[in-house]
């Protein structure tokens, strides 16, 4: 077996003297488990870093083997972020939930281009942080726990929507929900109009689809990536020192 395409380094571990287990989300063939011999040398440590972008070929004698990877590098993402610290934790994040959370070997082209387009928004700076709540939303929706955003489940209206149930994943209007709010998700205004978003809004975004990531999580027996966390509290931390006037 022999093919060859695009990836995003998603991790790895070292196996053996000087050879590493690596994950990549590849844009034809999903997320993928290969062998690297020399991972970590110091040739192949600047390649192998979270988020970078790689040409990769991938050989095994059988479809179901491990098999080995020989990596290219084609965009140097991880550096690029070294000094932009939110960004880079926002890197980290995606990788990391990626990397737990998809299913090996599944086909998701359209996943790998969102991801694609969001690393390359964490390093121009444009719009970054509603985009990644919109990558998560999109992400749940990859694993089958797609939101329901667009009319209220209560009473079927469209407009003003503000709430989200947390059993249902569906939207629930101001009224409707009004009496049971101390119990729903906010949802964010910017996350129906498709707007940048307050950095208050970001926050409530984030704790939306955390809610449903650590839904995902549980339900396979596992704890929601550490990295996603760190994600949050950076963006939590800008959000209250400019409220608070210290930025």
């Amino acid at each position: 077996m022999h093919w060859v395409d695009d990836g995003i380094f998603l991790g790895g571990r070292k196996f053996g003297e000087s050879s590493s287990i690596v994950s990549i989300l590849t844009r034809q063939n999903g997320r993928h488990l290969g062998l690297v011999q020399g991972g970590i040398g110091r040739r192949l440590r600047p390649v192998l870093q979270v988020g970078n972008f790689l040409r990769c070929e991938w050989n095994a004698r059988l479809e179901e083997n491990l098999g080995k990877f020989r990596l290219e590098m084609l965009k140097p993402l991880a550096a690029c972020l070294l000094e932009q610290p939110v960004q880079l934790s926002g890197m980290g994040s995606v990788c990391g939930l990626v990397e737990q959370l998809l299913p090996e070997r599944d086909r998701c082209t359209s996943l790998f281009e969102q991801t694609k387009d969001l690393l390359e928004n964490f390093v121009s700076g444009q719009n970054y942080m509603a985009k990644y709540v919109f990558w998560e939303l999109d992400f749940l929706a990859e694993l089958g726990f797609g939101l329901n955003l667009d009319s209220c489940v209560v009473t079927g209206v469209t407009n003003d929507l503000s709430w989200v149930s947390p059993k249902s994943g569906c939207a629930v209007s101001k009224e409707a929900g009004a009496e049971y709010a101390k119990n729903l998700l906010v949802l964010p205004a910017f996350m129906i109009n498709g707007s940048s978003g307050t950095t208050s809004e970001i926050v409530d975004g984030l704790k939306l689809t955390g809610y449903f990531l650590n839904k995902v999580a549980n339900n396979n027996g596992i704890q929601l990536s550490s990295a996603r966390s760190r994600f949050v509290d950076k963006v939590s931390r800008e959000f209250y020192d400019h409220k608070s006037g210290n930025r």
